[in-house]
């Protein structure tokens, strides 16, 4: 496990930097390692070092096109398995077309190196995690974008965002640490308060060992409730020691294992063959929280299931204002913990997504610009 934590300030002369360039839609050949412009921070934005950046299912998908309506394919597959991935195709990310040629990277923990007119002084120098969801405009929570998706992200060794969008940090976690939070544990920490997850909530919890859903086990578990994660044999006791409650095998009959309305809340983002069992343990009232589908975006749904047991579907992707200054407190207090599997050098980032497609860690890998 990589533990630097730089201080290492950026050479005031540099013109260019090192990124990773999504050209378009396709397989590996589409990231590109080479020099580009570095770029300046604008009026109320901020420019950042980017000391660690993490891995997500996010930026594969946005490379495979995956958000496309016209996919259907697991998104736990490399793409040399999707039937349906077209090339050249752009209509496949967050919010439509995605502005290739692109520098991607949802995970960012860096050094706020220079400050755009209106920006306070005194954030330079900061570490600061960035926002993966960014609010367009703070009142108006749906209208956001993702940072490495909608706009150049962290795959570089530098990154320009808005200075609202960028939380200094105060821990002792080593950058590549931090590198694992954002984008998982935005999006977990959103369902689970989207969930209203109090003490004594029966929690379910497929793909446990996933980042999104380890992070959900966690954050369940600092609000009191009881979780039960869905985990491979191999990964059982990880599960068990972020903090579940119990673990299923992963291919186990919930309902059978649990009994039918058994689980106040459902949080899935593996969804699936298995989304007809994770509505058969939910109780009357109960609530399935979703914001992806890694193993098929293709349901079946029986509306009486729905209906007849009042139940509440809840689709997230934009974070609720509160989410991501909420994780950075979580940290600070020493409430949650990393779970970060290796590293990699900004330019293997090749290997370091095969790696993470393999899906045989608990946690994260993230990747280490050149200093």
């Amino acid at each position: 496990m990589s533990k630097r934590q730089t201080n290492h300030a950026p050479r005031a002369d540099a013109v260019t930097m090192t990124a990773v360039v999504t050209n378009g839609v396709g397989d590996f050949d589409q990231l590109v390692v080479r020099e580009v412009p570095r770029p300046a921070a604008g009026p109320g934005e901020v420019l950042v070092q980017v000391l660690a950046a993490g891995v997500n299912n996010t930026d594969i998908n946005t490379r495979l096109g995956w958000y496309s309506s016209t996919v259907s394919t697991p998104t736990n597959e490399s793409s040399d398995g999707i039937d349906d991935l077209e090339a050249g195709r752009t209509d496949g990310g967050w919010n439509g077309a995605t502005p290739f040629p692109l520098i991607q990277g949802a995970d960012c923990c860096g050094r706020v190196a220079a400050v755009g007119a209106g920006v306070d002084q005194g954030i330079v120098g900061a570490r600061v995690l960035i926002r993966s969801c960014m609010p367009l405009d703070p009142a108006d929570s749906p209208a956001t974008e993702w940072l490495g998706s909608d706009r150049d992200g962290a795959f570089a060794q530098f990154t320009v965002v808005r200075a609202r969008d960028v939380f200094p940090v105060e821990t002792t976690w080593s950058d590549a640490e931090l590198a694992t939070i954002p984008c998982a544990n935005g999006t977990a920490e959103n369902m689970v308060s989207r969930a209203g997850i109090a003490v004594g909530t029966r929690v379910l919890v497929p793909g446990a060992s996933g980042g999104v859903g380890s992070a959900v086990v966690q954050l369940a578990k600092r609000r009191g409730a009881y979780v039960i994660g869905i985990a491979s044999g191999a990964k059982r006791e990880r599960v068990l020691e972020i903090g579940a409650d119990e673990v299923l095998e992963r291919g186990e009959d919930p309902v059978a294992r649990l009994g039918a309305r058994s689980i106040d809340v459902v949080i899935d983002n593996v969804a699936g063959d298995g989304f007809g069992s994770m509505l058969g343990v939910l109780r009357n009232g109960g609530a399935y929280v979703t914001s992806g589908a890694i193993a098929g975006p293709i349901v079946e749904l029986d509306l009486r299931t729905l209906y007849l047991a009042d139940l509440r579907l809840i689709g997230c992707t934009a974070w609720d204002e509160h989410v991501f200054a909420d994780v950075v407190s979580y940290i600070e207090r020493g409430e949650i913990r990393p779970l970060l599997e290796r590293t990699y050098p900004l330019d293997d980032i090749v290997a370091a997504q095969r790696d993470f497609l393999k899906k045989r860690h608990v946690g994260n890998v993230v990747l280490l610009p050149p200093e």
